[in-house]
């Protein structure tokens, strides 16, 4: 598993997720307070920013919903659409980009994947994920117009 944050003007490295490490919300918010918020703590002044995650059970669990709201914006979990993979810009484009990228020709190991998410992350230019950003509003109001149903 990997797991990359983005904003507009920024992104984190990729992080990833040890073999046989099982996410729950403990492993998720040590994660969390090791690798995201420091990078968080570096730029929450300079650009708002509201914390989004996915409805993975990990993100969801009250004591993660907690740990993140103590610390930044966050979408809480009962005012996101449960399953919305059209409101995430990492869904919606950024992990296709690096998948199309990184897997364009196959892999013998684990490590040669890594490798190619690495060299596909250090090589997106940060005006897609900026463009990918800027399309959320659109996106926001098709899902409204859609009342929640599928829009693409």
């Amino acid at each position: 598993m990997v797991w990359l944050g983005v904003m507009f003007g920024d992104r984190t490295r990729l992080i990833f997720v040890p073999k046989g490490v099982k996410i729950d919300g403990e492993v998720y918010v040590e994660m969390l307070e090791r690798d995201v918020l420091p990078w968080i703590d570096e730029r929450k002044d300079d650009i708002p920013f509201v914390f989004q995650q996915d409805g993975a059970l990990a993100h969801k669990k009250k004591t993660t919903q907690e740990w993140c709201k103590e610390r930044f914006d966050i979408i809480d979990k009962d005012q996101w659409p449960p399953s919305s993979p059209d409101l995430n810009p990492l869904d919606y484009s950024i992990w296709s980009i690096l998948e199309r990228e990184a897997c364009a020709t196959p892999h013998k190991s684990v490590e040669s994947l890594i490798s190619a998410l690495q060299r596909a992350a250090d090589n997106l230019d940060q005006e897609v994920i900026n463009r990918a950003i800027d399309d959320f509003p659109r996106r926001l109001r098709a899902c409204i117009d859609a009342r929640g149903g599928y829009f693409e």
